[in-house]
């Protein structure tokens, strides 16, 4: 959509005091005249430079006095063209401090409509789903980078950071992603994250209006709906097949702002996205100026056969945001993630980011870059993908020739998980709660789907299991229990 002609602004009679809080005098005074109609919605306000010449202020006060007012709502960045006053007219979404009480109350309740994971208890169990193998980190040498650095931290660090991130760990993963998925990226591309689903928040914030259409896997990841329906998008739910998203779907659809998924290993069924799909749906978000989230929360864990470029590394139109996370390669509580944007957009995710959150903890990124710096990273995801392999082929070995109401265990080339559909709802919950009484964690397909989808519910029965999380003797146990509890021959 073609954006407006920027209207003329009139900043007439804004003086400002010395030594009164000259940030806090222009975010008032700038508020004043949004709110007022002085300054209406679409106005284009010059750049920070620019402002700060006219006003004899410095950049930092103008900087600090707009990101204030972004963080509220009052004005939008529209990437490679400046900051605009945003619409506030009846009708318009309004910043969150003027919210009216029925937004409020649609807001709260898409948050209460939100269930995280629940908090379990103890260490990892089969066939938990979404952790990978902690008795296999290397925590003495976690320990000792840990130790060297704030033994004698630099004073440089010990400040407020960058928000886009530790630079050397930003150059790292650039060079990791050039050699390991062929995705040619520059550190400036690169903002650090607390995991990939921090990462999805800030693309939702930064590219999306309330009323938009985003498209999703479905059955897909639920905390990145979940995220997209609390920013008040529109959800489409697009089916999977044996080649992953139905890009043709897509099509059929309509016109939406964004696309979400999860082509290396789709999240909950475990495909690929073929090359053909990949094309097709890069093709699509040139054609309708759309955006494409790739989460490839578990691509270092490939078993067979060449891993396919990411999107982002096929991209041309510079559509695609590449999530990455540490959290599947050394454990989740890290909270250590990072998106990869467009050069357009680096600029605004980062100033998002610090006024979101200033920066990560700068301990963390700091050992991470050591880590990986030397070399314990690499030799670390070698050992995590030989063991992920070897515990796959221990719950592939040991599975039941057949349980019924259920269909035979899928080849599984990827990740840390597969998926398994049962015949019907009632089998799915039956299997799910007869496991747990054996101390046996299995997740329930039928809740990674859309609530509003056209699935039929029976359709959507099935079991998630992880089986990167425990040794093989606890995967061998866990199954000899499930026999019993299923009552299937021992």
């Amino acid at each position: 959509m073609a954006a407006s002609a920027p209207l003329p602004v009139d900043l007439t009679g804004l003086c400002l005091q010395p030594g009164a809080g000259l940030a806090r005098q222009l975010y008032q005074a700038l508020r004043e005249r949004m709110l007022d109609g002085r300054l209406p919605g679409g106005t284009r306000l010059p750049a920070s430079r620019q402002l700060a010449e006219l006003l004899g202020v410095s950049r930092n006060t103008v900087s600090r006095a707009l990101d204030q007012l972004y963080a509220e709502g009052y004005v939008q960045a529209r990437v490679g063209d400046g900051t605009y006053v945003a619409d506030l007219a009846a009708g318009a979404p309004l910043p969150a401090a003027i919210l009216s009480s029925e937004v409020r109350s649609s807001a709260l309740q898409r948050l209460q409509n939100f269930h995280l994971p629940p908090h379990l208890p103890g260490p990892p169990r089969a066939f938990r789903v979404g952790v990978p193998a902690f008795d296999l980190f290397p925590y003495e040498t976690w320990a000792r980078l840990a130790a060297r650095f704030w033994r004698r931290p630099a004073p440089a660090l010990l400040g407020y950071g960058d928000p886009a991130g530790d630079a050397q760990l930003r150059e790292l993963i650039a060079a990791y992603l050039r050699s390991s998925r062929g995705l040619q990226c520059d550190p400036g591309q690169i903002v650090i994250t607390c995991g990939a689903q921090q990462a999805i928040s800030l693309c939702t914030q930064l590219l999306l209006e309330p009323g938009d259409r985003v498209a999703l896997e479905d059955p897909g990841y639920r905390a990145a709906a979940h995220a997209f329906s609390v920013a008040g998008a529109r959800l489409e739910g697009i089916g999977i097949d044996s080649e992953g998203l139905d890009v043709a779907a897509l099509e059929r659809a309509g016109p939406c702002r964004l696309a979400y998924v999860t082509p290396s290993h789709q999240y909950p069924t475990g495909v690929t996205l073929s090359l053909p799909r990949r094309l097709a749906l890069l093709d699509w978000a040139d054609r309708n100026d759309a955006w494409i989230i790739e989460d490839d929360y578990d691509g270092e864990y490939r078993y067979s056969g060449t891993p396919l470029a990411p999107l982002a590394a096929l991209d041309r139109g510079q559509r695609v945001l590449y999530v990455g996370t540490f959290s599947k390669i050394v454990f989740p509580a890290l909270r250590l993630g990072y998106l990869v944007v467009p050069p357009r957009l680096a600029q605004a995710f980062a100033r998002r980011r610090g006024v979101d959150m200033r920066h990560s903890d700068i301990g963390t990124q700091a050992v991470m870059a050591e880590f990986i710096a030397a070399g314990h990273f690499q030799r670390h995801i070698r050992r995590m993908r030989n063991a992920a392999r070897s515990r796959r082929d221990a719950l592939l070995a040991g599975w039941p020739d057949q349980v019924p109401g259920c269909s035979a265990l899928p080849e599984v080339h990827a990740g840390l998980h597969l998926s398994v559909r049962c015949e019907s709802l009632a089998r799915e919950r039956e299997l799910i709660a007869a496991a747990a009484n054996v101390g046996v964690e299995i997740n329930p397909l039928s809740v990674q789907w859309l609530p509003e989808g056209r699935t039929p519910p029976d359709q959507r029965a099935g079991l998630v299991m992880g089986f990167a999380a425990v040794p093989e003797r606890d995967i061998f146990e866990a199954l000899h229990a499930l026999r019993r509890a299923w009552g299937l021959q021992a």
